[in-house]
């Protein structure tokens, strides 16, 4: 079942998503396509394969990143002018696919990969314009933290050959870096600066970077440890290894640190100039930049007040679910003194050792693993890559999230990774654990993401895109669906479900809180705490998380409550003939789609059940 199941589904035009009419056509320009409207999408397929063949091409860190060795020596350019040409390359790539192919000569299929590859152009162009809104680096990412996991991760190293291009990547990472720091500076200087509590942690990572052998003594620094193996493992004699092993201690003292220390000094001269003020508001033309943020992550025209009003209505249904478990486990008091029990009692959570953190490990992967065997109850399609849980890396997680997802290899060699971050065994409470490991394992992210690659039948550049509505989205609902299976036994970690759920919510507010209403990242934390039983350091990162991503955070709630819309309108109206598991195929497989298209795609399929019967 990893064909489209919108094959043979009437449903374009696609009325409901705004932005793609059928465009104009232009006269004389429509070359030779072939007459049948199967085999004219036929030749759109392999169109779209080669402009996405092209747009690989442009990326060197995206070739290794889906697990291709080509360009591997290389990094992308981080400069505005690479920017601009990217987007010029975008904006003919679909003037050429307008010119060639006619939407009412396709099939289903092909007027649907028409008209998201042009929805895809045209949120790019919107995305665009706003470029230099955007935070080039701040303490939840950009190149200072993300290189060293980048090269760890995904630069696989099985020849000579890999290990010179690894190394040559440290040799010219001053260069990428520099040209990163530089598109910073210059959006400095137009006023577009993270907020002050940033730079002290975008500081402590860049120095974490470079600390440890042959930096600093100690340990071996982890780029340096990484490498270091990867040649060790290869059939090479020693000299030969110990050679290449000698040019990457060069390459990191004489190219990345002084590029780690130039970028240190920009932090630290620019840190000086930041405020205290949290939301984008403070930009110029802050509060249309957000407006743009908040369309492109939830691929609606939502406007924040009405976010903000979503976000307040699901705490009722919400914290009337929370009341029946407290009533269950006996406990007599108010909801905030329960949140209070459960950030303060001690069994609640692991140690704050390293014992403590491979015990939270064997948890999580004995959860993902329990649930990955009942996923037959649920779908009928599931992902052929292999899923892991790791810990992040110590030199990052002082900054990064609690936890995130990264996609296996394209090839599959590269299983999907469930990042979990375990600094602080205080943030991580065990009441949480199942929720998130099935949120970033399966059946969520991994689900969603590796059976998107996985697909047959459906272009590349849908497998490997995403809108962030559609994939938080059905992580999120995907919380829940344990749930219909028995799991969440333990009455606090299915409280903990609820407290993820109330999370999510909380983030509608307190998102369009910092960034529209003025809100400060005080009375957002205090609103989180007050919301849902997370930690103080939970909430703290959480909130800062927000302030330098605007809207991202808003996508996980709304995308989640469209699909139990759909869900649900499905169940309505086919009763019987509701089929759980094809439901959870037909959202999985058309790949990332806007929740308009979504709904569209749900609907055309609720009528042909109609209809068959």
């Amino acid at each position: 079942m990893r064909r489209s199941l919108l094959i043979g589904i009437s449903l374009l035009t696609l009325a409901g998503l705004a932005g793609c009419t059928p465009p104009p056509r232009q006269e004389g320009a429509e070359r030779s396509v072939a007459a049948t409207p199967e085999a004219a999408s036929e030749q759109l397929y392999a169109w779209l394969e080669a402009a996405y063949e092209e747009e690989v091409a442009r990326s060197p860190m995206r070739q290794t990143s889906l697990g291709r060795k080509t360009n591997n020596d290389k990094w992308d350019d981080p400069s505005d002018a690479a920017a601009v040409a990217d987007m010029e390359w975008r904006r003919g790539k679909l003037a050429e696919m307008k010119a060639t192919f006619n939407p009412a000569k396709l099939d289903d299929a092909g007027r649907l990969n028409f008209r998201l590859y042009e929805f895809a152009i045209d949120e790019a162009e919107r995305a665009f314009a706003w470029r230099d809104k955007g935070y080039a680096f701040s303490q939840f990412g950009g190149p200072h933290q993300n290189t060293p996991p980048f090269l760890i991760n995904f630069h696989k190293v099985d020849t000579v050959a890999d290990a010179e291009a690894y190394v040559g990547r440290l040799e010219s990472m001053d260069d990428y870096l520099d040209g990163a720091r530089a598109v910073f500076e210059a959006r400095a200087a137009k006023g577009v600066l993270p907020p002050a509590f940033a730079f002290p942690q975008m500081t402590a990572t860049a120095r974490n970077v470079i600390s440890g052998a042959p930096f600093t003594e100690g340990d071996a620094n982890p780029v340096y440890a990484d490498i270091s193996g990867k040649i060790d493992a290869l059939s090479i004699d020693a000299d030969a290894k110990a050679a290449l092993k000698a040019r990457a201690e060069t390459a990191l003292l004489n190219n990345v640190r002084p590029a780690f220390e130039r970028l240190i000094g920009s932090f630290e001269a620019l840190g000086a100039s930041a405020t205290s003020d949290d939301g984008v508001w403070k930009l110029p033309d802050g509060e249309a930049y957000y407006n743009a943020r908040l369309a492109a992550s939830t691929t609606t025209p939502l406007t924040a007040d009405e976010i903000h009003e979503i976000g307040l209505a699901q705490f009722a249904r919400i914290h009337a679910e929370m009341q029946t478990i407290m009533t269950a486990v006996g406990f007599e008091g108010t909801l905030e003194e329960f949140f209070a029990k459960l950030r303060t009692d001690p069994q609640f959570y692991y140690p704050n050792t390293d014992e403590g953190r491979e015990a939270y490990l064997a948890e999580a992967t004995r959860v993902i693993d329990e649930m990955t065997e009942r996923l037959d109850e649920l779908f009928y399609t599931k992902p052929k890559a292999p899923l892991v849980v790791k810990r992040v890396e110590p030199f990052r997680e002082k900054s990064a999230g609690i936890a995130s997802y990264n996609s296996p290899s394209e090839d599959g060699t590269r299983p999907g990774i469930y990042y979990v971050n375990l600094t602080d065994m205080a943030a991580m409470p065990k009441y949480q654990l199942e929720a998130i490991a099935y949120h970033e394992g399966a059946p969520g992210h991994h689900m969603q993401r590796a059976i998107a690659q996985e697909l047959d039948g459906v272009p590349s550049f849908r497998k490997f895109g995403g809108y962030t509505a559609y994939s938080e989205g059905w992580g999120l609902y995907s919380e829940d669906l344990p749930k219909e299976l028995g799991l969440y036994q333990d009455p606090y970690s299915d409280f903990g479900r609820l407290g993820t759920d109330a999370w999510r919510a909380a983030r509608l507010v307190v998102d369009t809180g910092l960034h529209a209403k003025k809100w400060t990242r005080e009375e957002a934390i205090s609103f989180m705490l007050k919301s849902a039983p997370l930690s103080e350091e939970q909430a703290r990162k959480e909130i800062e998380r927000y302030v330098v991503i605007p809207g991202q955070a808003t996508s996980y709630m709304i995308g989640k409550l469209k699909i139990r819309e759909l869900r649900a309108r499905a169940t309505e109206q086919l009763g019987e003939r509701f089929d759980v598991k094809a439901f959870h195929d037909l959202v999985l497989a058309n790949g990332a789609v806007p929740l308009p298209v979504l709904e569209e795609i749900v609907d055309g399929w609720i009528a042909i059940q109609l209809k068959a019967s």
